[in-house]
Formats: C-alpha cells, sequence, structure tokens
C-alpha cells in the first residue's frame, strides 16, 4: 500500500495537491483526525486500497505531535509512507486569504491572521522537517499540480534529490536544505546577445564553462553532496533540497542545476525544479 499524507499551512494548496493526487487514482480523506490515521489505514488496506492519500491539518492540535511514531510504525508494517509539507510565505498567505475572503480555520475572537498563521506553524512544527516540504509562494497552482504529479511519479524506494534554481530577489525558497549562491560567478545577463536566453541554452552554457570560477564552484558543490548524501539518507530523509540561487534565477543557477542534475541523474533520482523561470 502507497500512503501519501498531505498537510501545511491554510491557504499553501492543500486541496489543490489532493485533488491532484484524487485525479491520479488515489483514495483521498480530506481532514483526517489523527488519532484515527493507523486504524483509517488498516482499514481501506483490508478493502483492497493501494494508494491513498490523506490531508491533516492544524485542527488536529496536540495530536500532531502522533504522527512521526505512527509514520515509523506504517513503515514497519510494510506500508510506503510518504508526506508532503505544503508552505509559504506570510505575505503570500495574507494575501491568499484576503483574495478569497476565507476565514483561517484557527480564527477565533480577536485573533488576527498573523496571530493564526503564528499559531498553526507552531502546532505544524513537529511535521514540518518530516517529510518533502514544497515552497508554493510563487507557484501558480498549475505549476504545484505539475510539481505535485512529478513528486508521485518518482521512485520511492531511492533518495531523491530535487535540484532547483531560484532568483535571490525574490527570496531562498522555504523548502531549501541546502542553499547556494551563484551570484559571485560571471553573469549572462550583461551579455545583450544572452540576455533573454536562459541556462538552459547551448550559448549561454558556453559562456559559463569558458569561466574556471564557474568550473570551480560546480566541482565544490557536487562533492559537497556526494559527501554528505550518504548521511542525509541515513537520516530517514527520503528527499533532498539543493537550492541554488542568482540575482534574477534565469541564467547561472539554471545552468548548475542542470549540470548537477545530469551529472547525479545515473545514481539516483533526481528532480529538476526552475522558479525564475516558472514565473
Amino acid at each position: 500500500m502507497q500512503l501519501v499524507l498531505v498537510s501545511g499551512l491554510s491557504g499553501s494548496g492543500k486541496s489543490i495537491a489532493l485533488n491532484v493526487l484524487e485525479d491520479s487514482g488515489y483514495y483521498c480523506v480530506d481532514n483526517l483526525p489523527v488519532k484515527l490515521l493507523q486504524e483509517t489505514v488498516q482499514l481501506l488496506r483490508d478493502a483492497g486500497n493501494a494508494r491513498v492519500a490523506m490531508s491533516i491539518d492544524a485542527r488536529s492540535g496536540g495530536s500532531l505531535d502522533l504522527i512521526p511514531g505512527y509514520l515509523d510504525e506504517l513503515k514497519a508494517q510494510g506500508v510506503d509512507v510518504r508526506l508532503l509539507f505544503l508552505d509559504a510565505k506570510d505575505g503570500t498567505l495574507i494575501r491568499r486569504f484576503a483574495e478569497t475572503r476565507r476565514r483561517h480555520p484557527l480564527a477565533q475572537g480577536n485573533v488576527t491572521l498573523d496571530e493564526c498563521l503564528a499559531r498553526e506553524r507552531e502546532l505544524l512544527s513537529p511535521i514540518a522537517e518530516v517529510g518533502h516540504r514544497i515552497d508554493t509562494s510563487d507557484l501558480y497552482p498549475n505549476a504545484l499540480r505539475n510539481w505535485i504529479r512529478e513528486l508521485m511519479e518518482v521512485d520511492s524506494r531511492s533518495a531523491v534529490i530535487l535540484f532547483e534554481s531560484f532568483a535571490y530577489k525574490q527570496g531562498v525558497p522555504l523548502d531549501a536544505d541546502l542553499v547556494f549562491d551563484a551570484r559571485c560567478l560571471p553573469n549572462p545577463f550583461y551579455d545583450p546577445r544572452l540576455r533573454s536566453l536562459t541556462g538552459q541554452h547551448p550559448d549561454v552554457a558556453a559562456f559559463l564553462e569558458r569561466e574556471p570560477q564557474v568550473g570551480e564552484l560546480f566541482s565544490d558543490i557536487r562533492d559537497f553532496i556526494e559527501t554528505w548524501l550518504p548521511a542525509y539518507t541515513r537520516d530517514n530523509r527520503g528527499y533532498l533540497t539543493v537550492a541554488i540561487g542568482c540575482t534574477g534565477g534565469q541564467h547561472r543557477s539554471v545552468y548548475l542545476v542542470e549540470r548537477l542534475a545530469a551529472h547525479f541523474r545515473p545514481r539516483c533520482s533526481v528532480v529538476v525544479r526552475h522558479r525564475g523561470l516558472n514565473a
């Protein structure tokens, strides 16, 4: 049985993620109380459901502390468990609530939305680092749908490295485990012939490959990941997100992500994301 738990901040896209999984053939349960998790999994397993997705949110309160132990028990029973934790910056969440005019699930009395979000982050902290974190701050719904589909197609039996390029002017992604700064490298943006291209274009790649610093930074990042990936794997991390940033997220970071992905793809599962190119 494959079980996908979807959790995260209100307004971060949990409903979108659950709908994608339902459309992909998963039996979906929305807003399951944590204490019913194991019983529900067993009932669905006995009924022959091979793929199940459940959403759990902050309304479960203090019982969220039980989830890490429950997940360990389910894995020991042979259940393939994945946890997706959706997050977004507070400013983005506040804007989304304003646009939809929805009430925050924890809102009561004179509690402000800022206070609700702070309380929600506190309640969700026991599981925020357990699963694969997805920062939806700058994502359109279609991009999030595609990312969820892509993650579900990855072989869960091996470690997954997610290489992600981003623009520093938009902030560091919340889902990054490791962050590397490529702004120190020569910038193709200042070459008029390359400005409108991206790091995926052969001309940009040729420009960067002529610069010794680019090769040195690539080698340093590659060697760091190769050295420490076994340690992350032993720590039961199914996913390692490596974020590489440059000023605009178009050239240097994109090139390094593509090159690193090509290097690691033969030995483990690799997912590539380009935040600046999706904006």
